[in-house]
């Protein structure tokens, strides 16, 4: 659907990149025969992504519109990166969701197993409430810039997104746009005289900032963590709540492990301290990289500190499973940043999938549609948290 391609164009635009690295990366993609990826390899760093085309680790990416700093988290498209989609997102505070305008793109994507539903689904699911949906390669030859093929989209998709319970789904800006050619992306576009809505960066800008919970205690999942030569451990993830300020003295939940932080940095430059929304790096004193793990959650030892947990109680939703599951079901979750296998102990209701009221008590299977609340019981610790005390680590998705 040309995501990475229309990023890479943003980015390019709002001076995230020179020219200079742009004509090399176009160089590079052409002698690989890969000319039409350019703007996509603004975001492709790795390698063997290069060579394969595809969008593999979430970049992270930074620009400057009038009114804010925007952090790009380029999630993959790709079918079997679902789960790197599912950490990245529960980052987002808002998603654009791109869609391929092609004749028979636009429609594999919202059938029942296409993409472009199911990220619709998650983004949903992972507590984002405000899209920006960009109708992109309007400038497909067999779209040629067409009102009427652009209107249909618009109307089927906000059938979707209603349907999914989006409660907002007729306020979203649908914005016609070419990431290769740039149309409706900085300013209005002449090949689209029918078209009134804001271009892309506009309706960024029109985005209201979301409240932060800095009041609240410090929790932050560990996204990754490095060993830097003369620096030490350098844990990086993204604040949730509460402040990280060096010289605090921080635990790694679920596991008892506790360091003091020395140092806090967000794109290289240190911070005196870092607050909900920040993605950053840290240095600890005290501990080795290996005794960190991706999913781990930092919290302050002095107010409140996260704990593991041996089982909790969930809500869950099934969107698309070929089979009844029963209680045993085991599949892997991903819950914030952390992956693990996770036992469905117990089903305690059945619920209306729409109202959420109680329709069945200890149902004994569930099946595609339906929602259940279940006791969990994940095969090693795991830190999360109560969905009303802290969204983001208080929500999963079942893999």
């Amino acid at each position: 659907n040309g995501k990475s391609t229309l990023t890479g164009h943003l980015i390019y635009k709002c001076g995230g990149i020179d020219q200079r690295t742009l004509d090399e990366y176009e160089k590079r993609a052409n002698e690989m025969g890969k000319g039409s990826f350019k703007y996509a390899w603004v975001l492709d760093q790795l390698k063997d992504e290069r060579e394969r085309g595809i969008t593999i680790n979430i970049a992270l990416w930074k620009f400057e519109t009038k009114k804010f700093t925007v952090t790009i988290i380029d999630a993959p498209g790709h079918r079997d990166f679902i789960k790197n989609m599912i950490t990245g997102t529960s980052q987002a505070d808002v998603a654009i969701l791109v869609i391929a305008s092609g004749q028979g793109e636009f429609e594999a994507g919202i059938s029942k197993e296409g993409q472009t539903r199911e990220h619709a689904t998650l983004a949903h699911t992972l507590g984002i409430k405000t899209l920006i949906v960009c109708v992109n390669k309007m400038d497909d030859p067999q779209v040629n810039y067409s009102e009427a093929r652009y209107k249909e989209i618009k109307e089927e998709m906000q059938k979707n997104l209603k349907q999914i319970g989006y409660k907002k789904w007729d306020e979203f800006d649908f914005i016609p746009t070419s990431g290769w050619t740039g149309d409706s992306i900085m300013e209005k576009s002449p090949n689209m005289p029918w078209y009134s809505g804001p271009c892309l960066i506009d309706a960024i800008d029109g985005l209201k900032a979301p409240k932060r919970p800095t009041d609240k205690p410090l929790r932050l999942p560990i996204q990754d963590v490095y060993k830097i030569n003369g620096v030490g451990t350098v844990p990086a993830g993204r604040v949730e709540s509460g402040l990280l300020i060096p010289n605090m003295t921080v635990v790694f939940a679920p596991s008892t492990t506790t360091a003091e932080v020395k140092s806090v940095e967000m794109h290289h430059e240190e911070l005196p301290q870092a607050g909900p929304g920040d993605n950053v790096g840290f240095n600890v004193r005290g501990i080795a990289a290996k005794d960190i793990k991706k999913g781990y959650v930092v919290g302050d030892t002095k107010n409140d500190p996260p704990v593991g947990c041996k089982s909790f109680t969930a809500q869950v939703i099934i969107m698309n499973h070929p089979k009844k599951i029963q209680p045993g079901y085991s599949p892997v979750i991903d819950c914030h940043t952390a992956h693990i296998a996770c036992k469905f102990d117990a089903f305690l209701q059945k619920l209306n999938a729409r109202t959420l009221k109680p329709e069945m008590e200890n149902p004994t299977e569930a099946s595609r549609g339906e929602c259940i609340v279940v006791r969990m019981v994940p095969s090693k610790p795991l830190s999360c948290e109560s969905f009303n005390d802290y969204a983001a680590l208080g929500r999963f998705a079942v893999r």
